[in-house]
């Protein structure tokens, strides 16, 4: 097993470069056909989701399958490599199957314990074997994984630990109030029709909402969902399907949109958004979020060079000076002191032409210019900081949750007031100190055990064509020396001749059957690889009879998948 996955996710990209690096269905066919053509690999299968991109492959060389996994990515989502890279993480052989079932258990999800993440590498894995880049390795590894998430899920509660981004994202918008309350007979309006707008759309409808709204691109497809809603037992909902030259009417009745389509644009600029809500709040605000920031952490103006006549310019004084005055007025010539004692006691001071100068003079000057400031206090000093008043945002009246990757929703509805943006860059910063449930450990745990059989299968699996090569030399063998008998006494009978053989047989079985069933044990452990090629060596069988016998049972394997369950 040569497995090897190239990716990145929430977890070790910001959300920008995941945005800008999503791939498209169209864009996941090509770089899946591009990496079975690429010389490292053989298969090839992509895992595309809202928080992740991953390429996974069969490689003959790490290194040359690294660089050519990594420029495919980089090729395919638009991000140059360079950029790119430092968001890349590797995983190989033992490691990658660790990595895609904790995947698959939802351990490396945004949300912990999310089973969203089993129906998107169910659609990986259908997507790869529609388009014939999916081998035996990838077939196996990826129905594994889905067996080992339907296990976690099953046997632990690691359902506990989160729930689905969906609902993580409903309960950010409903801002710690209970989401069943918080939507009860809201108007949602639910943009696209996939699997991610299906669950937004049920999980709606079960917290209580009023009415529920689908547009999608593709009519049927909403009407579908708008029915199976309507038509729900545990639901009472009225559902209705609109095109998407709707929407713009529709978000000025919308209490709650929800927004996950495979757009590679905008779907809502934030002036549609302001449109739809104008009608209820009249005229829009727009807070600069950054300009509340910088409003909070300003000094404000202090009197220096503010108040008439004064003539101490701050600009000239060293900062952190006192109000004593002993600081402020370093360095400045006696005549300026003069001025500036007369203006802070209200008075006036005339300019002789035979004033005194020098240290002697320059002291007292200092010393009444203290003593006034002391009494008068009228030194500028540096005042702390007075609280900015901020005005509170008004209560929002228009709710949006956007799912999609790239973004949906235009991040500058965020400074619109009236309105609250959940979208997965808020959703990442909100999980990051979600608590993890006991149940996790468990979950690990079964993730190793699975591990190590699946490591322990794949091994045992790759010796199978060589101790069928032998098995089929020795079967030649018995052959070649019955015929042989048969020719040198012709006259044997047809009861002797089927004994004679029967025997034979059992003779070299017997002798196969230990050395057999100790090489696939010893192959299954770790570094048990060279039992096969030791095999090879010691009975001198031919590798293209070695690789027939793959081939052919690889090509049994694929008449069967194309067949279907029975």
């Amino acid at each position: 097993m040569s497995l090897l996955v190239v990716g990145l996710s929430h977890r070790s990209a910001p959300v920008s470069v995941l945005e800008r690096a999503s791939l498209g269905v169209d864009a996941q066919v090509k770089l899946l056909q591009d990496t079975v053509a690429a010389e490292p690999a053989t298969e090839g299968a992509v895992l595309a989701t809202c928080n992740r991109i991953e390429l996974y492959a069969d490689v003959d060389k790490f290194h040359a399958g690294v660089a050519e996994l990594s420029t495919l990515l980089a090729q395919h989502s638009g991000v140059g490599l360079e950029e790119l890279t430092p968001y890349l993480y590797v995983h190989y052989e033992d490691r990658a199957v660790h990595h895609l079932f904790s995947v698959a258990c939802g351990l490396d999800s945004m949300v912990v314990g999310e089973g969203q993440i089993l129906g998107q590498i169910k659609d990986a894995l259908a997507r790869a074997q529609e388009l014939h880049t999916a081998g035996r390795l990838l077939n196996d590894l990826f129905q594994q994984a889905l067996r080992v998430g339907k296990r976690a899920h099953s046997e632990t509660g690691i359902d506990r630990a989160g729930q689905s981004l969906v609902t993580f994202g409903l309960e950010q918008l409903a801002a710690g109030a209970p989401v069943e309350g918080w939507a009860r007979d809201k108007k949602a309006l639910v943009i696209g029709a996939g699997s991610m707008s299906s669950l937004a759309a049920a999980t709606l409808a079960r917290a209580g909402v009023g009415e529920i709204v689908i547009a999608n691109r593709t009519s049927d497809r909403a009407e579908r969902l708008a029915e199976i809603l309507a038509e729900g037992d545990d639901t009472d909902v009225l559902a209705r399907a609109v095109p998407m030259g709707s929407v713009p009417f529709e978000l000025t009745r919308a209490d709650v949109v929800v927004s996950c389509t495979g757009a590679t644009g905008l779907v809502l600029t934030a002036d549609a958004i302001a449109a739809g809500v104008e009608s209820r709040m009249g005229e829009l605000q727009v807070i600069d979020l950054d300009e509340e920031a910088s409003e909070a952490a300003a000094l404000p103006p202090t009197s220096v060079g503010t108040e008439d006549g004064c003539p101490l310019d701050l600009s000239a004084v060293q900062p952190g000076f006192s109000v004593m005055g002993e600081a402020a007025v370093a360095g400045m010539d006696t005549a300026t002191l003069e001025q500036h004692a007369a203006w802070a006691a209200g008075t006036t001071v005339e300019r002789r032409q035979n004033e005194r100068t020098g240290p002697e003079a320059d002291a007292e000057l200092i010393g009444a210019l203290a003593a006034t400031a002391s009494t008068v206090g009228r030194i500028p000093e540096r005042r702390r900081p007075e609280p900015v008043a901020v005005p509170p945002r008004p209560a929002p009246v228009l709710f949006l949750l956007d799912l999609a990757m790239p973004r949906d929703i235009d991040a500058a509805a965020h400074r619109l007031a009236g309105v609250r943006l959940v979208d997965i860059e808020s959703l990442a910063e909100a999980s990051a100190d979600a608590p993890m449930a006991a149940d996790v450990d468990q979950v690990r745990r079964i993730v190793s055990d699975e591990v190590a059989a699946f490591g322990a299968a794949q091994r045992a699996a790759h010796i199978t064509p060589t101790v069928v090569a032998l098995r089929t030399m020795a079967a030649d063998v018995v052959a070649g020396e019955i015929a042989r008998l048969e020719g040198r006494l012709p006259g044997l009978d047809e009861k002797h001749r089927a004994e004679i053989t029967q025997t034979v047989r059992r003779v070299v079985d017997k002798l196969l059957h230990a050395p057999t069933v100790r090489v696939k044990q010893l192959a299954a452990e770790p570094g048990g690889a060279g039992y096969a090629d030791a095999l090879r060596t010691l009975f001198d069988l031919d590798p293209e009879t070695v690789a027939s016998v793959s081939r052919a049972e690889e090509s049994t394997e694929k008449n069967a998948r194309n067949r279907g369950p029975a």
